[in-house]
């Protein structure tokens, strides 16, 4: 049985998401990704300005007036949230998990997805696949996907987003429109995630927290890594330590952001806590705009 307070969630969550997906999201998303070819709409007489290739000979002689073909972009396609679930998500600074804004963050999308009669699937790992869903389209089966998002067995520690990527291939032949969902504190993933956005259209949701990109004064504290389990103790009222930390990490969202480049991959970047709303809404438009 489902805890009721999961329930709760999982209902507050279709609230919030369905209106967010009706109020911002629906326009954006439906413009901003290509269908997956044209597929034949009708037969309609010529007007002019039409573009002769597309006139239908056999139609044109047997009406003794000319007619054209007319096509339209197929629009259904397949959405598919790859999301990292590993403990590093179980961290936040501003009265939010990073786990509780990506599991928000899919589900919005889920919403606007379906609402263009997309199918939706799922695909959780840590450092191992915690769970698949096979894509597929209605209202109860995005309900479905955020009940597993919310109300997963404990994962695994650590983040292996080559193997997730690749279990991505194996399962999901056909091109999909892929949300890479996680913080990113990985390795060598390079080559695997210039193949899948090779076969999809991919994008990384990198979801970071303030806090650790930018230390605050607080004297000397315990660190721990959730997913090695190591612990360092750091003083940090040490202005010359916060700035190294704080060009080391700028060095490695630079890094990072040159790996999506290169693999020719759109990133979205938000922080933990703060309202992503306005930033979806800049990608998207972005998007629309490259089309």
């Amino acid at each position: 049985m489902i805890p009721q307070e999961i329930l709760k969630q999982i209902r507050r969550l279709q609230i919030y998401s369905n209106r967010r997906a009706n109020e911002l999201f629906a326009g954006e998303y439906h413009s901003s990704f290509k269908g997956q070819g044209m597929e034949f709409d009708e037969v309609r007489e010529y007007m002019p300005g039409d573009d002769i290739r597309s006139i239908d000979w056999n139609v044109t002689a047997r009406m003794n007036k000319p007619f054209i073909k007319r096509y339209v972009e197929e629009r259904e396609m397949t959405v598919v949230f790859v999301v990292d679930l590993s403990c590093s998500g179980q961290f936040g600074s501003k009265g939010q998990l990073r786990s509780e804004q990506a599991i928000e963050l899919c589900s919005v999308l889920a919403f606007s997805a379906i609402k263009n009669n997309d199918k939706v699937g799922l695909i959780t790992f840590s450092d191992r696949i915690e769970r698949f869903i096979p894509p597929a389209k209605g209202t109860g089966h995005v309900l479905r996907v955020i009940r597993e998002l919310l109300y997963h067995d404990n994962p695994a520690k650590g983040t292996d987003i080559k193997m997730a990527l690749e279990y991505l291939a194996k399962v999901v032949r056909k091109k999909a429109i892929v949300f890479l969902v996680s913080d990113f504190i990985d390795t060598g993933f390079d080559k695997t995630l210039r193949l899948a956005a090779r076969k999809h259209d991919l994008i990384a949701v990198n979801i970071a927290d303030q806090l650790e990109r930018q230390l605050q004064s607080l004297g000397i504290i315990d660190m721990y890594d959730s997913e090695t389990g190591q612990r360092v103790s750091v003083d940090t009222a040490s202005k010359a330590f916060r700035n190294i930390y704080s060009q080391k990490t700028q060095q490695q969202l630079n890094q990072l952001e040159t790996t999506f480049r290169s693999a020719g991959v759109d990133n979205i970047s938000l922080t933990v806590g703060e309202s992503y709303i306005k930033d979806l809404i800049r990608f998207f438009k972005t998007r629309e705009a490259r089309r």
